[in-house]
């Protein structure tokens, strides 16, 4: 089915004998057609790309505590260190990337293998003796 649209009904084209005559459902169709193929398009590998960089993202390696704050556009980001300390859990026990045992109440850190480790209900868990010793405790003398 052809779509005849006037253009212009001016004096000029009365006189040249007749109206500009366009065919327009051709147009519609063939324009139309591959905008909307090329936008599925974009949009699919938009989404693969996007999925691509979360999983990537997820596997990144650990920063080993470290977070970052944002900084003004020249400057890069800086860095926040974690603290070296984890509180320990309700039974005094404390993680594997944490074994200093350290007891605030008596300022004594306590390292694995050391004569009172086992029995030591923590309240922190540090991640070295260094840690334990810039937070004020000392160690175990035994």
């Amino acid at each position: 089915m052809r779509v005849a649209t006037d253009i212009g009904t001016s004096s000029l084209a009365r006189i040249m004998g007749g109206v500009n005559v366009f065919p327009v459902s051709a147009c519609k169709t063939a324009c139309v057609s591959p905008l909307i193929r090329r936008s599925a398009i974009v949009g699919v590998a938009a989404g693969l790309a996007f999925a691509a960089w979360k999983f990537l993202a997820s596997r990144a390696a650990d920063t080993g505590g470290v977070t970052y704050q944002p900084q003004p556009f020249p400057m890069p980001p800086k860095p926040i260190p974690a603290p070296n300390f984890v509180d320990a859990t309700a039974e005094g026990s404390c993680p594997t990337s944490h074994p200093i045992k350290g007891k605030l109440t008596s300022g004594i850190y306590h390292q694995p293998g050391g004569f009172a480790y086992e029995r030591t209900h923590a309240d922190r868990c540090y991640r070295n003796p260094t840690a334990a010793e810039s937070d004020g405790l000392r160690a175990a003398k035994r």
